[in-house]
């Protein structure tokens, strides 16, 4: 580097980190810093020159590695850091773009060296040269200095309290990327850390009292999608000082490596996506997620987990109790605002599962809100194109409706909202309808999706807890809501009498051949009962509790009442098959008494003159139906690879080499 790199390419052969990872010891008040500094060089641009970037990098680390126990340069290159970390802010006030170009570039070269040695060496032997010891002429000790955690806080410090500016934009980046990869550590185990270098530091001494306030400004951060300066937004002259050092920055390199960070893994579909307008705001929140699902230290719960699950709307005056540490404030109606623009990264629809599961005031004050539909649409539209989805992300989307359907608030107020043209829902045109029956045709979709595709019974399961929570507050239904639940019914059934019959032929073949292994039919059979019973019970609630607001779905089901038959009798059906039965019975008796060939009008006609003339101590009552999304008991296991999976792929400026990767398995593209 220096002001004589250009290239990428030149890297390995650059005098200025030849010097910095040789056998000389290097003081940190020697002029070399600012010529090493001084570099610019042409952002890499694609997936290989980020590659390119990472080997350049491991050729300087494997010699650093090497030397540095003996020269303490890369202690020597932190302090330099560190020292102008102290007037950072100043320089911002006072335009200094030189002074933080040089410091930004300081924190790069650090990023890039933490993140090989963090691949390559254990948490001691990463320790070890990260310590600095200061010997006095004279003494017998020395005093050792721990610049991993100097570094960690300064990083915290400058995230938290450097004001965001064109020229402060890319180091602010910088900052949020090089905690990332301290904490990365984690991507190269298969197993779940409990116990590491990022909780001895991040959960304890110096860095503890700044959690609230990194906190509230990652959010702020992905709250704002404050977007990169323009290129060219800064372009300095070249020109020299008295040392003759050269700060040249054309346009195009002008912006310094920020370009690097707009750039994702290799293979990574998210580095052209729209969402990546801010790489700020989305390394804010990929940071945000990591800290807020690192495993408890052994002593000490994680304190960003706290801080996520108790913060405050600025609008309640109400003073936080004692016990709750790390507590802040934020405006809600904010972050409600960038929740509903942002569903369309994975990242984003997991910061609003853990704030709704995990945060009981953002949870009552998004229930409390009159235009839910903001929020629910983006979330029913994930699970509608859930072929162009990964199975977390539409798994985190169905969690979130389960979730808000646990509120009989919100199941009685989704009925009342009206939409009109759904463009993204292309089976049939939808001029008008509620957002509830909207829901419920989605839910069914990707249940019928599951059916055939991917029979994860996990996604069968939380999609009939969600109906099943919503159907004693069924509304005014759509008349194609109302078919839809009525198909999905005869679809089980099909698939029911399918597997029975597989079952009864397994069973005749097995009588004539004793050496041939049976398919478990019985299981199947079980499962599908299961699920079964979930939709007549589903059925049941809302002719129990609101048959008179649902005229659409009487109809459908006398229309397909044939279907119901075969249940009345069957003893895992016959009591949920009672009211059902009655229903079906009692309207097809007053069509009947109305004579043949009725319009479909003149039927729901009929059927409002029913509702009222039904004795409603005649259906039999049965539990409400109410079901709570439960984590699991080790969610770690799930959800720390599915962060770090959303790093590697939507990380800005950070590429890792797939052959290294231990905590998930890489996708084959």
């Amino acid at each position: 580097m220096g002001s004589n790199s250009s290239r990428i390419s030149d890297l390995p052969k650059n005098e200025y980190l030849k010097k910095l990872s040789g056998t000389e010891s290097v003081s940190e008040n020697d002029p070399f810093w600012n010529q090493l500094l001084s570099f610019s060089f042409p952002a890499p641009t694609s997936s290989s020159e980020l590659k390119l970037l990472e080997e350049a990098t491991i050729s300087v680390c494997k010699a650093l590695v090497e030397n540095n126990p003996r020269t303490g340069n890369l202690g020597a290159l932190i302090k330099v850091f560190l020292s102008r970390t102290k007037e950072l802010k100043l320089s911002a006030e006072c335009q200094n773009h030189i002074f933080i170009w040089q410091t930004h570039n300081a924190l790069f070269i650090i990023c890039c060296l933490l993140k090989v040695f963090i691949c390559e060496m254990s948490d001691e032997e990463l320790q070890l040269h990260f310590t600095y010891e200061e010997k006095s002429p004279g003494s017998f000790g020395s005093e050792s200095e721990d610049l991993l955690e100097e570094l960690l806080c300064c990083l915290m410090q400058l995230i938290t309290d450097i004001p965001l500016l064109d020229i402060t934009y890319e180091i602010s980046v910088e900052a949020i990327s090089t905690m990332v990869v301290f904490l990365s550590c984690q991507l190269f185990h298969k197993e779940i850390l409990r116990q590491s270098i990022s909780h001895k530091y991040l959960m304890q001494g110096p860095c503890l009292p700044y959690t609230s306030k990194l906190v509230k400004t990652l959010l702020y951060n992905f709250i704002r999608q404050e977007k990169p300066p323009p290129p060219g937004a800064h372009i300095y002259p070249q020109q020299s000082d008295g040392g003759g050092l050269l700060y040249g920055l054309a346009s195009g390199v002008a912006t310094g490596l920020w370009t690097v960070f707009t750039l994702g893994g290799v293979g990574s579909k998210a580095a052209a996506s729209p969402e990546l307008s801010s790489p700020l705001a989305n390394q804010s929140l990929l940071l945000l997620l990591v800290l807020a699902n690192l495993t408890d230290a052994p002593d000490a719960p994680n304190p960003y987990r706290q801080a996520i699950m108790s913060f405050k709307n600025t609008q309640d005056s109400s003073p936080f109790p004692s016990s709750i540490p790390h507590a802040f404030q934020i405006n809600f109606n904010s972050l409600y605002t960038a929740l509903c623009e942002q569903q369309t990264s994975d990242q984003a629809t997991l910061l609003l599962y853990t704030l709704l599961h995990q945060n009981s005031n953002v949870r009552t004050y998004m229930l409390a809100r009159t235009d839910m539909e903001n929020l629910v649409l983006p979330i029913l539209e994930i699970l509608y194109h859930v072929e162009e989805r990964n199975s977390h992300h539409v798994y985190m989307a169905l969690i979130i409706l389960l979730i808000l359907t646990e509120d009989d608030g919100f199941n009685r107020s989704i009925h009342e909202v009206i939409l009109k043209n759904i463009t993204w829902y292309s089976e049939r045109v939808l001029t008008e309808i509620s957002l509830g029956s909207l829901l419920i045709l989605v839910v069914i979709r990707t249940i019928q999706y599951n059916m055939t595709r991917t029979r994860d019974k996990y996604l069968h399961t939380n999609c009939l807890a969600a109906l099943a929570n919503m159907s004693a507050q069924f509304r005014s239904l759509h008349q194609y809501a109302a078919q839809r639940i009525i198909s999905l019914f005869s679809l089980l059934s099909k698939k029911h009498n399918k597997v029975l019959e597989q079952a009864t032929q397994s069973l005749r073949g097995s009588l004539s051949s004793d050496d041939v292994p049976l398919p478990d039919y019985a299981q199947d059979l079980n499962v599908i009962e299961e699920v079964i019973r979930m939709m007549l019970e589903i059925i049941n609630s809302c002719l129990t509790n609101s048959l008179h607001h649902n005229p659409n779905l009487v109809y459908a089901l006398l229309y397909k009442r044939d279907l119901f038959e075969q249940f009345r009798t069957h003893p895992s059906f016959q009591d949920i098959m009672q009211n059902i039965d009655l229903v079906i019975t009692f309207f097809s008796s007053r069509l009947l008494q109305a004579g043949a060939e009725l319009s479909v009008e003149r039927v729901l006609e009929i059927i409002k003159q029913g509702v009222v003339a039904l004795p409603k101590d005649r259906l039999k009552k049965f539990p409400e139906l109410k079901f709570k999304y439960v984590e699991e008991e080790q969610p770690e296991e799930f959800f720390i690879p599915y962060v770090w999976s959303l790093v590697y792929n939507s990380a800005v400026g950070l590429y890792w080499n797939p052959q290294d990767i231990q905590l998930f398995t890489m996708d084959s593209d």
